[in-house]
Order: C-alpha cells, then structure tokens, then sequence
C-alpha cells in the first residue's frame, strides 16, 4: 500500500461492479475496500503533518510576538532615554565652550 491518496470523488462515484448470482464479487469488494483503507491512512497522515506543522507555525508566531514585544519594549526605553537635541542645545554648548576657551567677559 502506498501512502498516496489515490481515489477521487469520481472515482468512488463512478465505481462499477461486476455482479454474480450472489450479489457484487467479493473479490473486487474487498480490493475496493483495501485502496479506500489505503487512501484514509494517507489522509490520516497528511492531517498528521499538517496539524504538526500548524502546531510548530503557531509556536513560531507566539515567539516572533514575543521578540516583537520586547523589541517594542526595548524601542520604547531608547526613546525615553534619548535627549532629543536642538539648534538651541547646540549653540548653549557652543557658548559654554567660548567662555571656557576665551574666558567670561563679564569679569
């Protein structure tokens, strides 16, 4: 048995048997059934896989939120902490520097 889906809704829908006096040949039943059984293992373990990875992706999701979070966070504290400097900042630098350089002209 392969682990391929092999039927399609077709293929159940369009399904002849051959009958004997006694009703449908048991023989081509039972292989009927056997590739039916075959292709619910296949669907059985593709659902398995995709469920797993479903499970893994949402595991990743919640991680990459978390770091996002963090980020966010971390982001946040930067911004809190940086002085934000200006024209205005820059020339009382500028002038404190001149007085220490070249003295206070006021005494």
């Amino acid at each position: 048995m392969k682990n391929e889906v092999v039927l399609t809704p077709e293929t159940l829908l369009n399904w002849d048997f051959k009958i004997d006096a006694r009703g449908y040949r048991p023989q081509e039943v039972d292989k009927a059934l056997d590739i039916v059984i075959s292709d619910y293992k296949a669907y059985d373990k593709k659902i398995a896989l995709l469920e797993k990875k479903i499970e893994e992706q949402n595991k990743e999701i919640l991680d990459l939120k978390h770091q996002l979070r963090s980020a966010n966070e971390s982001m946040q504290i930067f911004k809190s902490n940086e002085k934000e400097v200006t024209n205005l900042d820059i020339i009382r630098r500028v002038s404190n520097l001149e007085k220490i350089i070249y003295g206070d002209k006021n005494e």
